[in-house]
């Protein structure tokens, strides 16, 4: 009897350790994309920025870190998802001027992810803006139709890159300050997704953007376009993340709630829900619209997925030199996330420009 006892007992550990082992392996091939990732909303030179707009896959009881570096430059240090090589960077001015922010560099110190921000107003002149900054690492892939994939460009070749397909990404320099980027097996029958691009150089003002998007079943063909402080075209580093059904960062339950939209009518007063719906895709299933709030201004409203901590970025679309920021922080309440505004620019001032907007919680 004892031992059919202990023959029992034995039994169900093997089962719970199993059991568990599954577990385990789930959540690995979950947190393959991401492998780590963290966002925040920097509303401070020094010290914590607010907790109600940052979030991580650190351990609980660490926050995000800011400190000063020279004018309009802040370090950002993201706790305990440091890599020795890899990831993206994407950062959004919000501010209600001509301003825009950019990476100078980013990498690990010790335990952490730090990195460079430096933020100019038109003309080239550094200054202090508010943005939003989100890093993320993947490896692994998805299943079709989710895609996720990266590049960050040096401004001569490709430092790191990932492709959800298990696929090559490639860069061709096609002009000065021009780039044709191919995510190979992220293709879709029609346009899908959204897509982030920032630029990153430690010399100089920069800008970079989207300048024009082919979708083909195949691949997803993307032309960037960078500026320098004068409009002109730029030979720069940057970064591109292109996510479709998948959160900015590549996650995704969790986060049960995220979203994306593509202005690509910023003349319609709206509201109206752009087309075709895959560019404005909602893990709830509601209808994302935008409308015009004045001039050069776009409201965004991301219906029954806005939850604390969350987080958006923006970038332009266009062939010209015109960019995108954020008027002020978004709002969330209600079960709603509400950008007011989206803000692009020509020069100093405001026009109706093309823009993609993405939105994640944390939640």
């Amino acid at each position: 009897m004892r031992h059919l006892k202990a023959l029992l007992v034995r039994s169900l550990l093997v089962i719970a350790m199993i059991v568990a082992g599954l577990g385990a392996g789930a959540a690995g091939a979950q947190a393959a994309v991401p492998n780590l990732w963290g966002f925040a909303l920097v509303d401070t030179t020094s010290g914590v920025p607010t907790t109600a707009h940052q979030a991580g896959s650190w351990p609980p009881g660490f926050t995000v870190q800011v400190s000063p570096g020279g004018t309009g430059q802040v370090y950002v240090k993201f706790p305990q998802i440091g890599v020795p090589n890899g990831g993206v960077v994407h950062v959004t001015a919000v501010s209600p001027y001509a301003e825009w922010c950019q990476i100078q560099k980013w990498g690990q110190s010790g335990p952490d992810e730090i990195v460079a921000v430096q933020c100019y107003k038109y003309g080239g002149g550094p200054v202090w803006a508010r943005f939003s900054i989100v890093f993320s690492h993947s490896t692994g892939t998805l299943p079709p139709p989710q895609a996720f994939g990266y590049v960050f460009w040096d401004g001569g070749a490709i430092v790191s890159h990932h492709n959800s397909a298990g696929a090559t990404n490639t860069v061709t320099p096609t002009g000065t300050g021009e780039w044709l980027v191919d995510l190979p097996g992220l293709g879709s029958s029609g346009y899908a997704g959204n897509i982030q691009v920032t630029a990153v150089d430690a010399q100089q003002p920069a800008r970079c953007k989207v300048a024009k998007w082919g979708a083909g079943p195949g691949v997803q063909q993307i032309v960037v376009r960078c500026h320098d402080k004068a409009d002109k075209p730029l030979k720069t580093g940057w970064t591109l993340t292109y996510h479709r059904e998948r959160a900015v960062t590549g996650a995704a339950i969790p986060p049960k709630n995220f979203a994306y939209t593509f202005d690509n009518q910023p003349t319609v007063a709206g509201p109206y829900a752009p087309i075709p719906s895959g560019v404005n895709y909602n893990s709830q299933g509601a209808v994302n619209t935008i409308q015009s709030a004045g001039p050069g201004l776009r409201l965004v409203r991301f219906p029954k997925v806005g939850v604390l901590p969350d987080h958006v970025q923006v970038t332009a679309y266009g062939p010209g030199p015109e960019y995108c920021n954020l008027l002020a922080p978004w709002g969330t309440g209600g079960g709603d996330a509400i950008v007011r505004d989206v803000a692009c620019y020509k020069g100093t001032g405001r026009v109706d420009q093309p823009s993609m907007v993405t939105y994640l919680s944390a939640r």
